[in-house]
């Protein structure tokens, strides 16, 4: 086994590409277990879904926890779910503690089970986006060298096609996630027994390997362990969001990002909450969820808190109780907007793939509107310069951030070396601390573009583009938005500029939807003559972000 491996017993796993493919130990970021008395307590030996799964069927059994429009679980009825389909991963293929499982779903309780299936075998979950496409879906399972996959047969489709080309994956399972129980994958569970024994795993054995795209504009795998998986929920659910066993959580976040993972599965699960899940929401969709189902806490990103608001007050929502933002900075107006419509103070967060969840944010009184907040029990922060020394309260500078989860990409020691420097995680966000330690976002410090919600790699959707015959060059920026915050906006020099209008704008948006996640497309575009470029050759984004 190698040994580039946290201090935490021997690893269950048989098949050790993880651990191989972990970066040396030297090159982690500084992890720190011993600022709350949660964090000290943890076991060399831990299983997440043991924790988060079996433990609370011992108190909250019979008490509903992931329910949709289509289907009801409880806590046993969940374990028995997982317990019969790690069966199968098991009996049926073969799995190994440490193999690789792809999964591929909308947000519904089949999903679930199925993360909590693979975390039983001892596997690791590698989740995709409902929306990638078949290009995007082999580079991770390629990268991941994932063989067998779990899908909602409403997807296959794309799954189908990007197994024609990838390298690895040799099975792909289906399921029905709208609960019907005729999917391939129920079929087979159903002659399971309804126990399994959880593998025993070690504490720092990888659990989860998330995928998340990079200013290279390649996803990059950020590994995480089985204790992370706790952390995330001994940190700020625990001394920030504190839920209780009666919330009934909701939201927009997919499951397949760490922010869903812990909105909507483990925070509530952590306490023994509940939570309705939804494939897709608009504002009026989830407005009427969250009266139907008497929803208390609602995770989204700031441009549904935009929408919802001048809804909220023609319909208010009285059983809500706390909210959280995340994914892309929250403006003090949308807060304040809010406040006055609801009454509620929004819990504003930062958080990351690569550091698992948010690390920074406040709660009721200690809310600052407009600050993203101070670090939360457990982790710390400070701003940077550019040679790694901290800077006085009021400069812009880089943000770094430690605590018990921390960067670890699987085989990118370039970006490695990027990210965890002078001993902590280097977000990739300036930042600016105040005088009373709130730290206030400003801006990107690379080109990741922030949308809606979603990370979006400037450098991913320019390849695409210049893919289409009519593109000579182009460049791709975030572009500010009065509804949506950031909107992509794709500056291009074409082939032949007397067609640079309205009908190739369209065919290149048509271009980019077709051929990776439909919410990347430049929902702007401007056709120049040239792109800005240095003396290099390099072109400077920057031009382009002024006054534009």
């Amino acid at each position: 086994m190698p040994e580039n491996r946290a201090p935490g017993g021997r690893s269950a796993h048989v098949d050790t590409f993880a651990a191989e493919h972990l970066p040396p130990k030297a090159d982690w970021p500084p992890m720190n277990y011993d600022t709350l008395p949660e964090l000290k307590a943890y076991p060399d030996r831990m299983n997440c879904a043991v924790e988060l799964l079996d433990k609370q069927c011992a108190r909250f059994g019979e008490r509903p926890v992931m329910r949709s429009p289509t289907m009801s679980l409880t806590y046993n009825q969940l374990n028995e779910a997982a317990n019969r389909i790690a069966h199968v991963l098991v009996d049926d293929f073969g799995l190994k503690p440490g193999e690789r499982v792809l999964l591929r779903s909308p947000n519904n309780p089949m999903y679930v089970a199925c993360w909590f299936a693979v975390m039983k075998a001892g596997g690791i979950v590698c989740a995709t986006m409902p929306l990638l496409r078949n290009r995007e879906i082999a580079f991770i399972a390629d990268s991941a060298r994932v063989r067998l996959a779990l899908c909602d047969e409403r997807l296959a489709d794309e799954l189908k096609t990007a197994m024609s080309s990838t390298k690895t994956v040799e099975h792909a399972v289906h399921f029905d996630g709208l609960g019907g129980g005729q999917g391939e994958l129920e079929k087979m569970a159903a002659g399971k027994p309804a126990t399994f024994e959880a593998c025993d795993t070690a504490a720092d054995d990888v659990c989860l390997i998330a995928f998340t795209s990079g200013t290279t504009g390649q996803p990059k795998g950020a590994m995480h362990f089985h204790r992370d998986i706790l952390a995330m929920c001994d940190c700020f659910s625990t001394y920030v969001l504190k839920p209780g066993p009666d919330d009934i959580f909701a939201g927009s976040p997919p499951i397949a990002f760490t922010f869903g993972l812990g909105a909507l599965v483990a925070f509530p699960m952590h306490c023994g909450a509940s939570t309705f899940l939804v494939e897709a929401f608009t504002p009026d969709s989830l407005l009427a969820t969250m009266n139907e189902q008497q929803v208390t806490v609602l995770f989204t990103a700031p441009t549904m808190f935009r929408a919802l608001t001048p809804l909220t007050k023609a319909t208010p929502v009285p059983s809500l109780a706390k909210c959280v933002s995340a994914g892309e900075t929250l403006p003090k107006a949308t807060w304040e907007g809010w406040h006055e419509a609801t009454g509620i103070k929004i819990i504003d967060g930062i958080g990351s793939t690569e550091m698992l969840h948010i690390f920074i944010a406040c709660e009721g009184d200690e809310i600052k509107p407009g600050a993203t907040g101070k670090p939360i029990p457990g982790y710390e922060a400070t701003i940077l310069d550019d040679d790694g020394n901290e800077v006085p309260a009021g400069t812009i500078g880089r943000l770094a951030v430690r605590g018990p989860t921390g960067c670890r990409y699987l085989s990118n020691p370039e970006r490695q070396a990027a990210y965890v420097a002078h001993g902590w995680n280097l977000t990739g966000d300036a930042y600016l601390k105040d005088e009373d330690g709130y730290y206030h976002f400003q801006a990107r410090t690379d080109d990741m573009i922030i949308a809606s919600g979603y990370n979006i790699a400037g450098p991913e959707v320019e390849a695409v583009l210049m893919e289409h015959p009519a593109v000579a060059e182009c460049a791709v920026v975030g572009a500010p938005d009065p509804e949506r915050g950031t909107v992509v906006k794709a500056f291009v020099v074409a082939r032949e500029p007397d067609k640079a209008g309205p009908d190739l704008v369209k065919a290149l948006q048509d271009h980019v939807k077709a051929t990776i996640a439909p919410y990347k497309y430049p929902r702007a575009v401007e056709f120049l003559d040239a792109l800005p470029k240095t003396q290099t050759g390099k072109i400077q984004r920057f031009a382009l972000r002024e006054d534009r």
